[in-house]
């Protein structure tokens, strides 16, 4: 099975898109992944992305499809695989069609997983993290520390990232949703595309993942209350 996995930030997409490539036995794609194992072995598409991100910069549409290309050619990638991260905007959604036509392939299904805007910022907005261990995060709600701004596990004292600001969590939304519109449009054309509510627990985002797979262009309805 070939997937393509589209969420926001926030949406659980990483934990959604790892737990289902193991389930079904696919290779999980991640572009950052693939960057990063490039920039480790020097290759000059490597060296290519590490310029970019370094400067703080995306890294450019050619650079990513070729990364992509060399990673769908892999033998290992014949029992299916999901991506997660790619492709980010229509021109390349437009490239990946073309690699996948030349292997004679295509994508069996793209699942949009869909949260409101509001519940994104509440999730991401709401983390604070430990000084002393970067492994120890609470939620102001979902999950506070016995005392407030101070880490339960080791003492230390908790804070908010930069990242996880309001103002920059509703500046990354933006971004999303204004790169990946053209894609899902892309991809309904087609017919691939299934929302799924991210709402609740990350078991009941799974089964509703998972259900999808087999309601083409089916809503899967939201039963979870979060």
């Amino acid at each position: 099975m070939r997937l393509l996995l589209i969420g926001p930030p926030g949406a659980g997409k990483g934990t959604q898109a790892v737990r289902l490539a193991s389930h079904l036995s696919i290779r999980h794609i991640s572009t950052g992944d693939l960057f990063r194992e490039h920039i480790d072995q020097g290759t000059a598409l490597g060296q290519q992305a590490d310029r970019h991100m370094r400067a703080g910069l995306l890294v450019p549409d050619e650079v990513t499809i070729e990364v992509v290309k060399e990673r769908l050619a892999r033998p290992d990638v014949e029992r299916g695989f999901l991506l997660d991260g790619f492709p980010r905007n229509a021109v390349q959604a437009v490239e990946l069609d073309g690699i996948l036509a030349d292997s004679g392939s295509r994508l069996d299904a793209v699942l949009d997983l869909e949260i409101p805007d509001a519940e994104v910022v509440g999730r991401i907005a709401g983390r604070r993290v430990c000084r002393e261990d970067r492994g120890h995060i609470f939620h102001v709600e979902h999950s506070p520390p016995e005392v407030a701004g101070t880490c339960t596990l080791c003492g230390g004292e908790l804070y908010q990232r930069d990242d996880d600001r309001e103002a920059t969590v509703r500046k990354r939304l933006e971004v999303h949703h204004s790169e990946t519109a053209p894609v899902l449009d892309h991809y309904r054309a087609q017919g691939l595309v299934t929302t799924v509510s991210a709402l609740g627990h990350v078991q009941e985002v799974f089964v509703r993942a998972l259900a999808a797979i087999g309601r083409s262009q089916a809503v899967v309805p939201d039963t979870a209350s979060d």
